[in-house]
């Protein structure tokens, strides 16, 4: 069965539910490390909901099914736990609380103190006719869920009665009708564990806490100013109403406490429990005593009452109310009742439903213990982790119950050690966040001197009277200037006024075929082709192509022949040529020539000046 249920989407991953629980039935083995349940482990004992700082642990609750079984027809009762007289110190007469449960809509209250002394009788017929062995009284539920799921070898010394709460349905159907609604009103969370084991008279429908029934109590306006004074229903129990204190089920008995004549020792809190488990385990022979355990520090402090506080407090007003109780208690009728329900079948079976997972070996446990830089002979622990020894710790890990980061110890040095590669880290960091920036500085103005190159050479490429462009490997443009568009014809003005510079435009469909080749040409072969003659259409292009980058980008100069001042200039710079070829020539033949060189120099001057003139005129 469901008890406890987690909601994710409050919880703080603190992780103070899993080092609470005992069992280890809550861990932190999800992708997400977010704790879950596993509720075939969970005993119930609620140790979890008062460690969680964020309330995001709850348990499951029966209270619209209450609420459910009062709106039907069948009849309902509710046995409620004497613990009750330590929950409500707001009430002044415990009268008026029973009057305020009848008034849900309850056909019946009853006390489970009867059941209690019926109880407390079968323990002092079984324990005083000692047989040779000895026995856990089995009246915590998650006492018996703990033997049964890790210790089921010890089933056998669990005493064989019910608990006062199943005895107490017994008696309840017995008195009213078996076909009846039965309620438990108390201060276990393991209850509503143990209400689903029986099917017969034993059976409770539903279990309350007292937090629960407060929550009814608001939910119906129901307060004790409103309601007159109300007795439970008979019968009425004795000296089991002292139930709520740990040993009060030992008083019930009249089974012997003392040091050197008793045979029975009360057990009571968690580490205790599980303490006296271990060793009645160990040396049951030895001990020569029963045991009578309890998870909480009775029933005054269970997991379901309101306030685990005050116990001392709580305990006072049991007492109180017993005595209130039993001034002019007719013990005679008691005892005629306790006869008469004492047929009642309070014998019970229990179920081993082992939850023991294998253990390690030494050598893995030793490894486990090293890695977390404990001594594997070290018996000592501080139990931070939740774990009674470093061993059971280790052991749990080697299991998948829990995480190494549980250990305080093991999870502050990581953490220094951590801290320790951080500032290192930052160090490093530091550092070449500081080269970074020198680097960053240093590529500014690497940026920025290529950026003023560049505005250079943008401008320079836009005043050139010659037609220039650059292209990429891709035989796409990157800049051009207006001289270039011109040559090109009105189809690339067209284009020009969408992508200014016709940036991006393919070569390919800007020139023919024998043009765009020479750019691929020297692309591939990263050689320069100066002063080429080509013809495109009617004109005839002068081009010169240079690699700027080899084989990634190229840039040309276009200049267009029968344009009148590229003519001259380019007469003049041949005939200049001319000239300088036959200087060469008449150095050679000089002596030959005598003064014919002389003469045709002054002729091909002559030439270049007049056409000087001409284009100065």
């Amino acid at each position: 069965m469901k008890i406890i249920q987690i909601d994710h989407n409050r919880c703080t991953l603190s992780y103070a539910c899993v080092r609470a629980c005992p069992v280890k039935a809550i861990t932190a083995g999800s992708s997400e490390g977010k704790p879950i349940v596993n509720h075939k482990r969970c005993i119930g004992c609620g140790s979890c909901l008062s460690v969680c700082a964020s309330d995001a642990i709850s348990h499951f609750s029966d209270i619209d099914k209450v609420v459910k079984m009062l709106s039907s027809e069948k009849k309902t009762g509710a046995i409620v736990d004497p613990t009750i007289s330590g929950e409500f110190p707001d009430i002044t007469d415990y009268r008026k609380f029973v009057e305020m449960i009848r008034s849900l809509g309850f056909d019946y209250v009853n006390e489970v103190s009867f059941g209690v002394d019926l109880v407390a009788k079968k323990y002092n017929e079984l324990l005083t006719n000692f047989r040779g062995k000895y026995y856990m009284l089995s009246n915590c539920p998650s006492l018996v869920s703990y033997i049964e799921k890790f210790y089921p070898e010890l089933t056998d010394n669990l005493a064989p009665l019910v608990t006062p709460m199943t005895a107490s349905a017994k008696v309840v159907r017995k008195t009213f009708g078996k076909d009846l609604n039965l309620v438990f009103i108390g201060p276990c969370l393991s209850a509503k564990h143990e209400a689903g084991l029986y099917d017969d008279s034993g059976r409770v429908d539903a279990v309350l806490t007292f937090s629960e029934l407060r929550e009814l109590f608001k939910r119906f306006s129901i307060k004790e100013a409103k309601v007159e004074y109300s007795d439970f229903d008979k019968p009425i129990g004795y000296l089991g109403s002292l139930y709520p204190i740990s040993n009060g089920i030992l008083q019930a008995a009249g089974l012997d406490e003392s040091l050197l004549n008793g045979k029975v020792i009360t057990v009571k809190e968690k580490n205790n429990m599980l303490d006296v488990v271990d060793e009645f385990n160990d040396h049951p022979e030895s001990l020569k005593n029963h045991f009578n355990i309890f998870y909480h520090s009775g029933c005054i402090m269970g997991p379901g009452t309101t306030d685990i506080s005050n116990k001392y407090l709580r305990r006072t007003m049991v007492t109180d109310y017993v005595r209130k109780r039993l001034k002019g208690f007719d013990k005679k009728t008691w005892e005629k009742e306790i006869e008469k329900y004492l047929e009642l079948d309070l014998g019970r079976n229990f179920k081993i439903d082992d939850q023991r997972l294998p253990r390690p070996d030494s050598e893995q446990l030793e490894e486990i213990l090293k890695s977390l830089g404990k001594d594997p002979n070290e018996k000592a622990a501080c139990t931070a982790c939740g774990f009674r020894s470093c061993h059971e710790f280790a052991e749990s890990i080697s299991q998948g119950l829990t995480k190494p980061e549980m250990c305080l110890n093991y999870s502050i040095k990581n953490k220094q050690e951590y801290i320790k590669t951080l500032k290192n880290n930052n160090k490093k960091i530091k550092k070449e966040l500081e080269a970074l920036q020198e680097k960053e500085k240093a590529i500014l103005e690497e940026n920025q001197k290529l950026k003023q190159r560049s505005e250079t050479t943008s401008s320079l490429l836009k005043n050139l009277p010659s037609a220039a462009v650059i292209i990429d490997e891709k035989l796409k443009v990157i800049e051009s200037n207006e001289s270039f568009i011109k040559v090109l014809g009105e189809d690339a003005k067209l284009i020009n006024d969408v992508i200014p510079g016709l940036t991006g435009a393919d070569l390919k469909t800007l020139l023919p075929y024998n043009l765009y080749n020479l750019f691929s040409y020297v692309l591939e072969n990263d050689e320069n082709i100066l002063g080429r003659d080509v013809e495109y259409g009617d004109r005839l292009l002068n081009i010169s192509i240079y690699s700027l980058k080899p084989n990634k980008i190229v840039g040309g100069v276009l200049r267009d022949m029968y344009v009148a001042e590229v003519r001259q200039e380019e007469i003049i710079s041949r005939v200049s040529e001319v000239i300088d070829e036959n200087l060469k020539m008449v150095q050679k033949i000089a002596f030959s020539l005598g003064e014919g060189a002389s003469t045709t120099e002054k002729m091909l001057n002559s030439i270049i000046e007049t056409y000087r003139k001409t284009k100065k005129d």
